[in-house]
């Protein structure tokens, strides 16, 4: 006869087989050597020289691992690839800095978030003295252009107020020509300034019609020159012009195909150009090719800590939350024995630390 406690021992023990098979009751899960698709993604994925991945994404994964008793093998592949391999099947999971979707829910699970952040905006810095940017507007082209018209505008001032003045006042604008000339000239820059410094005034009715309308003219002249100059040394001219989302359509933009922040993008309509990784999107920036690289803030603050410290920058505002998680396929029995462990996880003060060892202060 049968107890009741063999019975009870033989049915926790199909539940144990049931929920350790898939729904197509596949070998159980926790039995086999599972596949899990990761990518690049600094530093929440890196891949060593000798083959060996670590990050934030993968110590977590680690951690759960170890105390579910798995067993894995990474297989990297671009972000496209893990999404349909998780959603297909053929991976078990996807970790690396993969962000929660309506549309990727559409397709596959995800666990609970890990990490929250936002999309950021990376430019290029503008590097060196910035009163030398200052001298370098002063001797552009533009500006050396405006100086000579200008002074070709006093120069034929001066030459009418001279033709006038040459005969009725040598003492003030004779001399030769040139000398007459170069009087005029200096005439025409005081009155101009309105400086005035009284050495030369004219005394022909000629001279003084003309000096009484570039009096009047040279008020909108210095007006007309202060507006120009000051555009084109105000510090807002100097910085770069994007200083968040609402400047992406004026500029060269870049991004990562098939992430968030292409159809972040693409909602906007914001023209862009897609690159394979974000390293090639901050290269491009670096090599002036593109303006600015929209993509997971903390990932592109840690590539530009790493190579271009100093020559490009994360802006300070973010914008769209991420939120980080293990991807999963639909309906996997290993979702929610992840979750509780991923809680506790995270909510333990060494996940800070690893955070702050990854990420710095």
């Amino acid at each position: 006869m049968i107890s009741m406690k063999h019975i009870m021992f033989l049915l926790t023990l199909t539940a144990m087989v049931a929920v350790g098979r898939t729904a197509t009751g596949e070998e159980p899960l926790l039995a086999r050597k599972l596949i899990v698709g990761t990518k690049e993604a600094p530093p929440f994925a890196m891949k060593s020289s000798d083959g060996v991945w670590t990050g934030i994404s993968i110590d977590l994964w680690r951690q759960i691992a170890s105390e579910m008793d798995l067993t894995f093998e990474f297989r990297e592949l671009d972000l496209k690839g893990i999404l349909e391999g998780v959603a297909n099947g053929s991976l078990d999971a996807g970790v690396a800095a993969l962000t929660i979707t309506p549309e990727r829910e559409n397709t596959l699970d995800f666990s609970h978030a890990f990490y929250s952040t936002g999309l950021g905006i990376a430019i290029a810095s503008k590097a060196g003295n910035p009163w030398i940017a200052v001298l370098k507007r002063f001797f552009s082209v533009a500006f050396l252009k405006a100086v000579a018209a200008l002074s070709l505008l006093l120069l034929v001032v001066g030459m009418l107020v001279w033709w006038f003045e040459k005969r009725k006042n040598p003492k003030q604008f004779g001399g030769g020509t040139a000398k007459g000339i170069a009087s005029a000239f200096w005439f025409s820059a005081v009155t101009m300034t309105t400086v005035g410094y009284g050495d030369k005034a004219p005394v022909s009715l000629g001279g003084r019609l003309v000096t009484l309308v570039w009096m009047f003219a040279a008020i909108i002249v210095i007006s007309s020159i202060t507006a120009a100059i000051t555009s084109a040394l105000t510090v807002t001219q100097l910085e770069s012009p994007v200083r968040g989302p609402e400047d992406l359509s004026k500029v060269r933009v870049g991004t990562v195909a098939d992430s968030t922040s292409q159809s972040y993008l693409r909602e906007r309509r914001v023209s862009f150009r897609a690159f394979g990784t974000v390293a090639e999107a901050l290269r491009a920036v670096s090599d002036g090719k593109i303006d600015a690289v929209v993509y997971d803030a903390p990932v592109m603050r840690y590539l530009i800590n790493q190579d271009y410290q100093g020559q490009m920058h994360v802006l300070p505002k973010t914008f769209i939350r991420q939120e980080y998680a293990i991807a999963l396929p639909t309906g996997s029995t290993l979702r929610e024995p992840i979750n509780r462990v991923l809680l506790k996880k995270v909510g333990d003060p060494a996940w800070q630390e690893t955070l702050y060892r990854y990420l710095g202060g």
